[in-house]
């Protein structure tokens, strides 16, 4: 695993103190090597965590003829596959790792490689005698990687913070991103909150020669292939498919583990990982004992059945949260609204002292239909077919449902449903993903312009289950779910690996039938199927948590005057985006427990603190940009207005 950055130079060249510093703010993603090639057109510069042949594959790495320069992050974990093809085309091998393996497949397919190639990863390949750069990310989106053209120029990193190394990438805001992260709680690509930073999005590549720039996917569109024949037929093909992902992400040649939630998902790649390992697994979890979401039962009944060494940490408002959230901030490069991210910290930094890399579960959710958000899109379904006014009496009565402090507690759950029944059902999927909507905005956000999120939920095409997966798998999954991961592992230089992205399992999950995912009330409907009788009834049968944390009730007590004094109307008068009024009435509104927005201030806590630490600046702003500043307070309102995009907002139903 590592971090990769380069910067072109056709007419001035870059000191070398600027590359240094820009490579060591990657020093968390590589802490074992770094190196730098630098010739009159490009820089490019690799840290290297240290997996596979602990002695060889440090980069940037040359071809034989010195012609091609390659600089990876990640993992091809069908390598030794690749490698007995490239031995037959003549290629020869220096090294026992999957970096020469890619950079020889480049030599030999050119950028069809990138389509052979079954991992995660984000890369770049200088050709020098064409003076051609190209980049390239996994399908999946596992890894990350951002770009940036100035004048002809560009530059590229695994994270946004090194480009800002440069003297020539602002950091000016970008409105039309933070328009979609404020109802999102993310940022969906190509957006980044950074005008002029954008994300290579996944399974694209990008060609950079003499200052011309071209994005393009490199994979076919998948050619349709009939559904299994019968669930049985379906159980056994994901079977093998799950038996020849977790074999092959077990490789490595420093300590490995698993984290475990106790959950469906976590327990079926302990499962598998059990099966092709003879000594015992570690595994590691966090629990938050005492509370009526905590899954530590489930985790020990889980490792207790596999016989793993067992490590968890319990999260508590002693714990140091915010020191954690801090760092959060440094270490992500778009803010985060997921409040997930916080766990996942504590969890990698405990991880980090035993292991180097660990399977997750990742993915299956937006596979295989996870979430409450998809049951949620059925039944708003049959509840449409309730006249509107009932609807919208419903909700009504409902929002005299006393405030809750669970996480997400069934008051937070009935509001939100009945919400998102009362919206078209493109606009209810994000509803129940996301947090203000368009309305709530108006009240406190001055940029006017829903445009930018429009053009993302045009995406969701139909109202079916398969168009919604297709949806979060192209930006809820590589922008919220993985984002988080990769960030908060990396900060701890740790590499999470998830094996149900295996382009495989991927692709077999995408031509099942909607009734194999969600039947009735039960979800991931094969995936419960295929591992009964394997794991324990207890698991199979619990309704899904969610990895997050009582972010409502920390923000009423532990995190009380964290939020206070980062949200202060001084700190957001500042910013000249927000109306510091409306603000302070939400935060009073949650706090005195008359609606419980914990996430919405998640969203907005963040952001304040990742502008700050970065000196973000603010954009440019004209009359036609701005709303009229109202001076009506703001009122979180379950009753939306209007069947349109204003009515994107928040469930959590997850």
């Amino acid at each position: 695993m590592c971090g990769i950055l380069g910067f072109t130079h056709r007419s001035q060249s870059v000191p070398l103190s600027v590359l240094s510093t820009a490579l060591c703010t990657l020093r968390h993603r590589g802490p074992d090597h770094d190196g730098i090639f630098q010739c009159p057109e490009i820089s490019l510069g690799a840290v290297r965590l240290r997996i596979l042949d602990l002695e060889g594959g440090d980069q940037p790495m040359h071809s034989p003829d010195g012609n091609v320069v390659l600089v990876f992050n990640g993992e091809v974990f069908n390598y030794p596959e690749l490698r007995d093809q490239l031995e037959t085309h003549g290629h020869s091998f220096t090294t026992r790792c999957d970096t020469e393996v890619v950079l020889k497949a480049f030599l030999q397919w050119g950028t069809d490689a990138f389509r052979r190639m079954r991992g995660m990863f984000a890369l770049a390949l200088w050709v020098r005698s064409e003076r051609r750069l190209v980049l390239a990310r996994d399908p999946a989106g596992i890894k990350p990687l951002y770009y940036c053209e100035v004048d002809g120029e560009l530059y590229f990193a695994s994270e946004v913070k090194a480009l800002f190394v440069h003297p020539a990438v602002s950091r000016r805001l970008c409105l039309a991103a933070l328009n979609c992260y404020l109802s999102l709680d993310y940022v969906p690509g190509p957006y980044t909150l950074v005008e002029g930073i954008r994300k290579l999005m996944p399974g694209e590549m990008l060609v950079w020669k003499a200052g011309a720039c071209r994005v393009e996917p490199y994979l076919p569109e998948p050619a349709p292939q009939p559904p299994p024949s019968s669930v049985e037929a379906a159980c056994e093909e994901l079977h093998q498919l799950l038996t020849l992902a977790v074999q092959e992400q077990l490789v490595s040649d420093v300590p490995l583990g698993i984290w475990l939630s106790g959950g469906l998902d976590s327990s079926t790649i302990l499962h598998y990982a059990a099966e092709a390992h003879s000594a015992p697994l570690r595994t590691f979890s966090i629990t938050f004992r005492g509370r009526s979401f905590d899954e530590s039962n489930y985790m020990e009944l889980v490792s207790r059945r596999y016989g793993t060494q067992h490590s968890e940490f319990d999260l508590t408002e002693e714990a140091p949260l915010v020191d954690a959230i801090e760092n959060i901030a440094y270490y992500s490069d778009d803010p985060s609204g997921d409040a997930g991210a916080l766990p996942v910290w504590f969890l990698a930094q405990m991880t980090r002292k035993e292991v180097t890399v660990v399977l997750t579960g990742e993915g299956s959710d937006e596979l295989f239909a996870g979430y409450l958000t998809y049951r949620a899109d059925c039944y708003a379904g049959l509840a449409r077919l309730i006249p509107a006014p009932l609807r919208r009496a419903a909700l009504y009565f409902a929002a005299a449902v006393p405030v809750s402090d669970e996480k997400i507690g069934f008051e937070y759950k009935l509001k939100r449903f009945l919400a998102g029944a009362l919206m078209p059902p493109a606009l209810a999927h994000v509803y129940w993903n996301g947090t203000f909507t368009e309305s709530e905005k108006a009240s406190f956000f001055r940029f006017a312009d829903p445009a930018p999120l429009a053009s993302i939920l045009a995406g969701i095409s139909t109202s079916n289950l398969s168009s919604f997966l297709r949806f979060d798998q192209r930006y809820y999954l590589p922008d919220d779910i993985l984002y988080k991961v990769d960030r908060m592992s990396m900060a701890h230089s740790l590499e999470a690996r998830p094996p149900f992205l295996d382009p495989r399992v991927v692709g077999f999950a995408n031509r099942l039938p909607d009734h194999f995912k969600l039947r009735g009330l039960t979800s991931k409907f094969i995936l419960r199927r295929l591992m009964r009788g394997k794991l324990p009834p207890q698991v199979l049968k619990r309704s899904k948590i969610g990895f997050d944390v009582p972010i409502h009730q920390w923000f009423r007590s532990t995190l009380r005057h964290f939020l206070l004094d980062t949200l202060s109307p001084e700190a957001v008068a500042a910013t000249g985006l927000f109306n510091p009024a409306a603000v302070q009435t939400l935060i009073r509104s949650h706090l005195e427990k008359k609606s419980n927005l914990g996430y919405h201030l998640w969203g907005l806590l963040v952001l304040f603190l990742w502008m700050r630490r970065w000196g973000i600046a603010l954009p440019r702003l004209d009359s036609g940009t701005l709303r009229q500043e109202s001076s009506e307070p703001v009122a979180l309102s379950l009753l939306p207005q209007s069947s349109s995009i204003s009515q994107i907002s928040s469930a959590r139903l997850t």
